[in-house]
Order: structure tokens, then C-alpha cells, then sequence
């Protein structure tokens, strides 16, 4: 193996598969080569590699030589990593001005008038589902914060109290300021005191950390809004890598209302003002 596997590993979080890493770092390897050359080296069927090689060229990591046979020139690293990263936030720009186009058309009247239509017809304890990944809960959180009318009501983590100011900090900012009561109950300590500063002033907080029943919740993560919505993590997120992090999420107001309310209420009536 010509990259070692943590190298290997590192093309694989910025989207190369399998044969676009070996093909790349075999041509990194020999500067500029044929495809057959790269296949005998990087053991990527030939059959693959015009197409492999193609890829690579429209993300910004190799140069098409044209002649007979066409030759391929690898773009050095960082270059790679700045072109790939300029394609990147230019598909980016250019999806949130079509995102943008759809909100404004008739579109998107359509699309709300046929879910609503549907949506009258389902129970609201059917509307919920599972939820992977870190991300994919915190947008969820954002989409109840943005449709939150009354209270918002929070338990969770050290982690999650931080994740919380970094990706909702100015929504909760916004919602304090309509009038949205917040209540916030997470382990209150140097690892949040940053977080604490920023929360305090929009919503109130108690500290879950050394009080008798309650401590083992510091881990805890639970989401409600005005007493319909819930998320509730399934996951220790101190123990669980942020791509497989599992929460539960509910439109049941039964759940949210007589089952997960109740619940904090008890918790926050034992949970203490933080003391620094």
C-alpha cells in the first residue's frame, strides 16, 4: 500500500470511494501516468479507471494530458484540496439559490398543499420516526425551535449543551426574544461554562451534576416543545461517534405532554441553579 491507512481513511471522509483513493495516490505516486499504468499499480480494474480518473479530474484532483494514449497528471495535495474545496462551496451556492428559487415559486405552494391534504388523515402518534446521526437530530431540534409557540424544555449533556449553543444558539436567541419560555437542565461545569454564559441570558438553567436520583442523567438528551413535539436521544453521545448517534423522534402530544413532560417537570424541580 503505497498511503497508509489512516491517510486512506482521511480521503474517505472528503468523499473519495475506494478506487478514487488508490488511483489518486498511485498517480501522487508517479507524478503522470496512463490509466493502464495506474491500474497495475493501484489494482483498480482497468475497465474502471477512465471513468475513476474522469471523476477525480471534475473534482479537482487530476489533470487530463490529451494524446494517444491520454495521460494523467496529479494536481498536488493542497491545490487538490483547494480546488476540491472551491467545487464544493460553488455546488453549494449554487443548490441554495435553487432551494431558494423553489421557496419563492408556486412549486412549493403545491408540494405544502398535497402533505397537508395527507396529513390530516394521519394520527399525530403515527407522525414519528428514527433519527441517525448527530446531524440529522440537531436539524431536527432546529425545525421544533423554529415552530415553537410556547416553551421549550431541555435535558442533555455536556456535548450536547455545547452542540446546542454552536447550532441553534442564534435561533434560541430569536425564540427568547418572541416571548418562548426556555428551560434548560444540563451538567453545569468548566466544560460548559462557555455555553452556560451564551444560554444564561436567553433562557434558564439547572445544574444536573450532584443531585441525589438526577446525576445519572447527565448523559440524558430529551427535546420538547410546547408539549407536542419530542427527540429523545438513544445514545450515550459521550460513547457514540457522531454519524451513529440514534435519537427517537414524536409528534405525539400524548407522549410529549403525559409521559416526557411529566418527566422533566420531576427532574428540573430536583436539578439546583448553577453556582460557579
Amino acid at each position: 500500500m503505497l498511503a497508509s491507512a489512516k491517510t486512506m481513511d482521511a480521503l474517505k471522509t472528503i468523499g473519495l470511494n475506494k478506487y478514487e483513493r488508490g488511483i489518486w495516490v498511485a498517480l501522487l505516486s508517479r507524478g503522470t501516468a496512463t490509466a493502464g499504468e495506474l491500474s497495475e499499480i493501484s489494482n483498480v480494474p482497468r475497465s474502471r479507471c477512465y471513468d475513476i480518473l474522469q471523476s477525480l479530474a471534475d473534482k479537482g484532483f487530476v489533470v487530463v494530458q490529451p494524446g494517444k494514449p491520454l495521460r494523467y497528471l496529479a494536481v498536488e495535495p493542497k491545490e487538490a484540496f483547494e480546488r476540491a474545496k472551491n467545487k464544493v462551496l460553488e455546488e453549494a451556492q449554487e443548490l441554495t439559490e435553487k432551494l431558494e428559487r423553489i421557496k419563492k415559486s408556486d412549486v412549493i405552494k403545491e408540494l405544502e398543499k398535497i402533505h397537508k391534504e395527507n396529513v390530516k388523515i394521519i394520527k399525530p402518534e403515527e407522525i414519528s420516526g428514527a433519527l441517525k446521526g448527530r446531524y440529522s437530530l440537531l436539524q431536527q431540534v432546529g425545525t421544533m425551535l423554529k415552530n415553537a409557540k410556547k416553551s421549550v424544555k431541555m435535558i442533555t449533556s455536556e456535548d450536547g449543551l455545547n452542540e446546542l449553543v454552536e447550532a441553534h444558539g442564534d435561533l434560541l436567541k430569536k425564540i427568547s426574544q418572541a416571548g418562548i419560555d426556555i428551560k434548560i437542565a444540563a451538567p453545569l461545569n468548566k466544560n460548559t461554562e462557555s455555553a452556560y454564559a451564551e444560554l444564561s441570558k436567553i433562557a434558564e438553567l439547572r445544574n444536573l451534576e450532584d443531585v441525589e436520583h438526577i446525576e445519572k442523567l447527565t448523559n440524558a438528551r430529551i427535546f420538547l416543545v410546547d408539549g407536542e413535539t419530542a427527540v429523545v436521544g438513544l445514545a450515550d453521545d459521550q460513547k457514540t461517534h457522531p454519524t451513529q448517534d440514534v435519537a427517537f423522534w414524536t409528534k405525539s402530544s400524548h407522549a410529549t405532554s403525559k409521559i416526557f413532560e411529566p418527566m422533566f417537570n420531576l427532574v428540573w424541580s430536583h436539578a439546583k441553579p448553577y453556582k460557579k
